[in-house]
């Protein structure tokens, strides 16, 4: 995959997926513009990257395939310049992907609307090509759980957290809490099971290495509650992102990444990688002599009489004795 920001990126508004979409294509361009297709959003396009993956074919290969594909109307490289909202900017290169074939107007206005884009979930900050830092964890400050008031309504169903120190006598005698120890910490029990304890980490705590007497099982309970509460989950903070909008837009070469400020582009490459990609012979295939316009007669006595296909089948029923089929 490519850093975030760049790699794949669909046109959107394409034909459904269809066997012939690249039937207009020579074998291996159609090939490698099979393979492009079935790539991941935001794969990375570079003819490196793609030959590192392709079972059969090298980055020479794919570097002039990926050209021919892109004459073919498939592929399309964009440089956009991003201003943020702090007055920082940047240029991005943008891999753009149709299987419907597009002409070269179709791609020229798609271009044009890309300016003024907001792509604030697309950039990244600075101008180089940098991963995004991962967002940093700032732990809160543990708040003093609240004890519930005398006149809270309760529920006949006990709570996990009433249930789990009720259930102390069963896993140790010498803690015996009554239902009045119960229902003043059942507050601290709670706030454990809210940090991700579970009842027998509970339990645990308030069991574990006891005195041979326990005097008073409901203060020593509630000690080790307020001493050995567990942390608080740290919340991730999300820095709240800038707002980024495309201010420049202009075309690149997909080979070698020379854009309209230096060099002419044609149909999506420049002169001397469209020389590269015409060295290998036309973009399409030859069309079979077979599929070429041609006598139909093909010498026969009587090959031009038309015939009515419907009423020749009509006739050779009646011959049969078979009734009419409409």
């Amino acid at each position: 995959m490519a850093k975030t920001g760049y790699g794949k990126r669909a046109t959107g508004d394409e034909d459904p997926h269809a066997d012939p979409d690249f039937a207009h294509l020579r074998p291996r361009d159609r090939e490698i513009a099979v393979f492009f297709d079935r790539l991941e959003e935001g794969h990375a396009m570079g003819y490196k990257a793609i030959a590192a993956e392709h079972p059969i074919y090298g980055q020479q290969a794919v570097r002039v395939s990926a050209g021919r594909i892109t004459l073919a109307g498939h592929l399309r490289w964009i440089k956009e310049h991003i201003t943020v909202e702090d007055n920082s900017m940047r240029w991005v290169t943008r891999t753009y992907w149709s299987r419907t074939r597009r002409s070269v107007e179709w791609w020229a206005d798609f271009a044009r609307e890309r300016h003024g884009k907001d792509v604030t979930e697309h950039y990244q900050p600075g101008l180089a090509r940098i991963e995004e830092q991962a967002p940093e964890a700032e732990p809160e400050e543990p708040a003093e759980p609240e004890e519930p008031t005398a006149d809270e309504p309760t529920t006949d169903e006990p709570s996990a957290a009433y249930q789990t120190l009720a259930e102390l006598r069963a896993a140790d005698r010498r803690m015996p809490l009554s239902d009045g120890d119960c229902r003043s910490l059942e507050f601290l029990a709670a706030e454990w099971l809210s940090r991700g304890a579970t009842p027998h980490d509970i339990t645990k705590a308030l069991t574990d290495g006891l005195p041979p007497a326990v005097d008073n099982p409901g203060g020593l309970a509630r000690n080790r509650l307020v001493n050995k509460m567990p942390p608080k989950k740290a919340k991730l903070r999300q820095k709240a992102a800038r707002r980024a909008r495309v201010t420049r837009v202009i075309m690149a070469c997909g080979l070698c990444d020379a854009d309209e400020r230096t060099v002419e582009i044609v149909s999506g490459l420049c002169r001397e990688c469209l020389e590269l990609c015409e060295a290998e012979g036309p973009l399409y295939e030859p069309v079979p002599e077979t599929f070429l316009p041609g006598p139909r007669d093909g010498g026969l006595p009587g090959a031009d009489e038309v015939i009515d296909v419907t009423e020749r089948v009509e006739a050779l029923r009646r011959a049969g004795g078979l009734g009419s089929w409409r």
